[in-house]
């Protein structure tokens, strides 16, 4: 399972010109399931998010997390996520999951996050979304489910 995080100062996200998602301080996840993921791996990344030190402190020093900052969450899922790029121009998306599995986890996940009492708002899976995103910093972050298994160097 993939994440990419983005620190924001608000967002939202419309399907068909309606607000379905909407945030004020927090992060915007793009979340990506591949073929083979758990829902083992989408509780890790909800517990990893929620607890990842990438808002600033009175100091101006990446310190708080999404916890201490009382921040909320705008989950959308992303398939593109998992686009192999290797051959050709046009990119295969035979990594990702089927869009019922990726549902499940997808949906999965954002109970994982309430589960962690932070606020959540979601996309609508499989929709065509307009994200806006006053992303603050800029900070974005790459998080993959799999680097759990890496030993550190």
């Amino acid at each position: 399972m993939r994440a990419v995080i983005q620190r924001v100062n608000q967002a939202s996200v419309a399907v068909d010109n309606k607000i379905v998602g909407k945030i004020g301080q927090g992060l915007v996840v793009l979340l990506g399931v591949a073929h083979d993921d758990l829902e083992d791996d989408a509780a890790y990344l909800a517990h990893k998010i929620c607890d990842m030190r990438i808002f600033e402190d009175t100091g101006g020093k990446m310190n708080l997390s999404l916890r201490d900052v009382a921040g909320e969450v705008l989950a959308i899922s992303q398939f593109t996520l998992y686009a192999n790029t290797r051959k050709g121009r046009r990119p295969s998306f035979i990594e990702a999951a089927p869009p019922e599995a990726a549902n499940s986890l997808y949906e999965y996940f954002i109970q994982c996050i309430k589960r962690e009492n932070i606020m959540v708002s979601a996309g609508v899976f499989g929709a065509m979304m307009l994200i806006r995103i006053d992303n603050y910093g800029p900070v974005t972050i790459i998080l993959n489910s799999e680097d759990r298994f890496k030993p550190r160097n």
